[in-house]
């Protein structure tokens, strides 16, 4: 029996938490204007994708002590952009970071609830936490917690949204001829949650919401991470843009899903993806590599290499040899906001890795930056990107993507005018959306109130 043809699933991340965005580009517009989110978010829904994707920083980076260019200065916050786009659109569900970490379950709760409500059932949340003093400091906590203690906080704070979300209820179902299917009677009900974090009780003041709770999202590929995702989350980014990373991933993570209780299609796997497009394949790798060197600029490669050498190398040519000197392993990094020198795992040994490599190539610091730092998932014409997308998503390398354009806010306007019609063509990706719900949309049931579900204690990174 031959394997059923899989649908792909698509979404459209919003740039600027990091730097993907050619700001010398003079199609390039505002990350802070709303016309720029409407823009980007309409192209989505037209393209009928699933969801439009924001993420946040709660705090402005910085490097040496300034704040530096890397990342857009400055972001509308996370739910008011989302409320917002709920008004300009209607079928293309709104997903937003907000963290565990710095906020508190009732608040979430009710934001999320009513966001739901006001799209008509198109919210969801990617969880997250943040582990440095140095956003901290924002906050009335200051400081930051330990790393045992934000993963604790993190499983406990999703499981009381969830028990806040479902604790509105109603009386017996009735189905009437006319109005159709409701509960009669429906009212809140009380809520009481007492925790090493939370001691809070009371009543939750907004009815359950059309998806019930919002669709869950999570980010980490860690062990923990992966484990989280199997046990509580509907969908998992991915950084494996390789076929065989990918595969692999995603037999990793839908085997975890059985001990739980789940099935695999109770867990999407959509890895982030950035694409360059021209009417020939060859063109499209050109471009491509002016687009990277858009992206990094010899100031940015400096920087770049100031967060594994947790060193200031303002000294360095950027078109010169990599530094003789090694990484700085203290604990006071050089890029603050960021996880710098941790996100390496070994400074040391990515050091030598990254100087074997511009040994052997001839690689400049900037050269080399290019090289390292991520290269575009998908490159070439129109067919070539739509056929290497369907071959990833058949190969069950992944369940779709979260595209990531170079340009904001009109980058995703070729692949919408483009690829999308082929994968249309090829039956492979819908011509109309089927449900109203981003639920609908991801192929995911609304969870009963009754229906309970674990966390394991994870990474939600």
């Amino acid at each position: 029996m031959s394997k059923p043809v899989k649908q792909i699933h698509l979404a459209a991340h919003f740039p600027g938490v990091n730097n993907t965005t050619v700001w010398s580009d003079p199609r390039a517009g505002s990350h802070i204007e709303f016309a720029s989110f409407v823009h980007l978010a309409q192209t989505a829904e037209r393209a009928k994708f699933d969801f439009f994707f924001l993420a946040e920083g709660l705090r402005l980076r910085e490097q040496s002590g300034r704040i530096y260019d890397l990342d857009v200065v400055g972001r509308p916050d996370t739910f008011t952009v989302l409320a917002a786009l709920a008004a300009v659109t209607e079928r293309l569900g709104l997903a937003g970071t907000i963290n565990s970490t710095f906020n508190e379950p009732y608040e979430v709760a009710r934001q999320f609830a009513s966001l739901d409500h006001l799209s008509d059932g198109r919210a969801a949340w990617n969880v997250v936490t943040s582990w440095d003093a140095f956003t901290g400091e924002n906050f009335r906590r200051a400081g930051f917690l330990a790393q045992d203690q934000r993963y604790e906080r993190a499983e406990t704070f999703l499981r009381t949204t969830w028990e806040l979300f479902d604790s509105w209820h109603g009386g017996e179902i009735v189905a009437d001829r006319d109005s159709g299917t409701f509960l009669a009677d429906p009212h809140p009900g009380s809520f009481t949650h007492r925790d090493a974090h939370f001691d809070i009780t009371g009543q939750f003041n907004v009815p359950r919401s059309p998806q019930g709770r919002p669709v869950i999202f999570q980010a980490g590929d860690s062990e923990q991470g992966r484990e989280f995702a199997a046990s509580s989350a509907d969908a998992i980014f991915s950084r494996h843009s390789r076929l065989d990373d990918g595969k692999a991933f995603y037999i990793d993570v839908k085997a975890r899903l059985a001990r739980y209780g789940r099935t695999p299609d109770q867990l999407l796997i959509l890895p982030a993806a950035t694409f360059v497009l021209a009417d020939t394949d060859a063109d499209a790798e050109e471009l491509a590599r002016e687009v990277r060197l858009q992206q990094v600029s010899g100031q940015t490669a400096i920087r770049f290499l100031e967060q594994l050498w947790n060193r200031d190398l303002s000294g360095y040519d950027p078109d010169g040899p990599l530094p003789e000197v090694d990484p700085d392993l203290g604990e006071h990094t050089i890029a603050r906001g960021r996880a710098s020198v941790r996100m390496y795992g070994d400074p040391l040994a990515t050091a030598n890795k990254w100087r074997a490599k511009s040994a052997a190539e001839n690689l400049s610091i900037r050269e080399l930056i290019v090289e390292v730092t991520g290269r575009q998932s998908f490159v070439g014409s129109p067919a070539t990107v739509a056929r290497t997308i369907n071959d990833f998503v058949q190969a069950d390398a992944s369940d779709g993507f979260i595209l990531v354009p170079h340009i904001t806010p009109g980058g995703l306007d070729l692949f919408a005018d483009t690829v999308v019609p082929l994968l249309q063509e090829q039956g492979v990706f819908r011509t109309e959306y089927a449900g109203s719900t981003l639920r609908d949309h991801l192929g995911l049931a609304t969870p009963s109130p009754a229906a309970a579900r674990g966390l394991t204690r994870a990474a939600i990174a």
